[in-house]
């Protein structure tokens, strides 16, 4: 018999406390972060769902492999183990070890980049864009067609559109496409999975034309569940299966192990050629530190093999998107306009639905983000105009295709309880939807700057 409860696959053995506060503390703290979520405390939050990015509960597997860490600076025991695993699962020869998956992006795309070169992908994520023009290079997303309809519920939304992929790349022509970029799940496009039919015809047009295929696989593991839940064939295998297979499609992979690594900090670049391997090994040594530990203490390197194994654990992955699509199922419920059908990590809201009479150029998905934070002390990301938006020449906002608010949850940090809670506040916010300001941007730098930006509120 199958239960309706969905419960945790663990037992709790740690407990970390939550400082409790009154709206009016928020509305002070919220005030001194000059009104950007980012610039908060820790401590002065009670559900943070800001990112599910090294937020992670480790296991007591996890920890006991810690008490093995290798701090050798060559050669460490703990990274011959992290290298077998991350071979094992790739398939790839070469293996570079990272603090984080943005420096594989950086080392990767500084080499393979420049003026003049173009990267294609399903959806660049900010830090993905951040180190792609920041060489000086252009990023295209070319999603396909049915991911920016939120509502229909199509089993991989995250897909690329291949049609536009191939004229891109006539367009452009091979020489100049630095990289095509598959991230599974897609993440700026609401956590939609992408199928591996489509990822094998992406990778079909790239070794036609010669082009580099690169998978951002931070959340590989539950991009599985979804190709064995959802695609036609893929039942009998395992996802630890469909993952190696998926890997080996592409030419490299970049892989954030602090999502589906199940760690606190950690990552990879995983490489086939041999040359370009060296060539990202010598920026390696410089910027990260040795090939044997790129920036990980061997404590790191211990928890992230134990965590690449446990997250393809058929009950672990079952809970973790069984929990999230809980979450998806009572907002809709509640009249909440969020991404169909739920993600695997996170739920996406639409801002610009939820909160009509703000105009965009006013950013109501950091107006949602405040608001959450304001009435429940719940802190999310905007993943919007601020985030994506850019100016023209006159200076004039040209908005990000969705105005999303991002509600993100760590893995194994929290329960049923704390999600319940979450969605009272949103039913709070429903009743008073009318009553949300716009917001202003003060100052901002000329990268990433939802991260540090400063806003003000705006009446009227």
């Amino acid at each position: 018999m199958t239960y309706k409860t969905i419960i945790e696959p663990f037992r709790i053995k740690v407990t970390e406390p939550i400082k409790l506060s009154s709206e009016e503390d928020r509305r002070q703290f919220l005030k001194r972060a000059s009104y950007n979520p980012f610039k908060l405390r820790s401590d002065e939050v009670i559900i943070d769902l800001l990112t599910d990015s090294g937020t992670s509960a480790m296991s007591q597997n996890q920890w006991a492999g810690i008490m093995q860490g290798d701090e050798s600076y060559a050669g460490a025991s703990s990274w011959l183990k992290l290298e077998r695993e991350i071979r094992d699962l790739t398939g790839f020869e070469y293996v570079l070890p990272t603090h984080q998956g943005r420096a594989g992006e950086r080392i990767l795309y500084g080499h393979i980049g420049g003026p003049g070169k173009v990267f294609v992908s399903n959806t660049h994520f900010d830090t993905t864009r951040a180190n792609i023009e920041f060489t000086g290079a252009e990023a295209i997303d070319i999603p396909a067609p049915e991911s920016w309809n939120m509502e229909v519920e199509a089993p991989f939304k995250g897909n690329m559109d291949t049609n536009r992929l191939r004229a891109i790349i006539a367009e452009r022509s091979p020489e100049n496409i630095g990289a095509v970029i598959l991230t599974i799940t897609n993440n700026s496009g609401g956590g939609q999975p992408v199928s591996l039919e489509n990822a094998s015809e992406v990778a079909d047009i790239c070794k036609e034309t010669g082009v580099m295929f690169v998978l951002d696989a931070c959340r590989v593991a539950e991009n599985s569940y979804f190709i064995k839940s959802r695609e036609e064939g893929m039942q009998n295998y395992s996802y630890r299966e469909i993952a190696q297979k998926t890997f080996r499609l592409a030419d490299a992979a970049i892989m954030s192990a602090k999502k589906d690594g199940l760690v606190n900090m950690g990552g990879f670049l995983a490489l086939k050629d041999k040359s370009i391997a060296l060539d990202c090994q010598n920026l390696l040594i410089i910027s990260e530190g040795f090939t044997t530990y790129g920036g990980l203490s061997g404590r790191d390197m211990e928890a992230m093999t134990v965590g690449l194994r446990e997250v393809f654990e058929d009950g672990y992955l079952n809970y973790r998107i069984k929990s999230t699509q809980f979450l998806g199922d009572r907002l809709q419920k509640l009249g909440v306009p969020v991404m169909r059908p739920s993600g695997g990590h996170a739920i996406y809201v639409d801002a610009k639905k939820f909160y009509p009479h703000i105009p965009v150029e006013r950013f109501p998905g950091h107006s949602l983000a405040c608001e959450l934070y304001l009435k429940g002390g719940i802190r999310s990301v905007e993943i919007g105009s601020v985030m994506f938006g850019k100016y023209d020449e006159e200076g004039n906002l040209v908005p990000a295709p969705n105005e999303l608010v991002r509600l993100a949850i760590p893995r194994r940090v929290y329960t049923q309880s704390h999600i319940e809670y979450v969605a009272e506040v949103f039913e709070r916010l429903v009743k008073e939807r009318a009553n949300a300001r716009g917001y202003k941007i003060v100052w901002e730098p000329p990268f990433l700057r939802h991260f540090t930006a400063k806003f003000e509120p705006v009446n009227g």
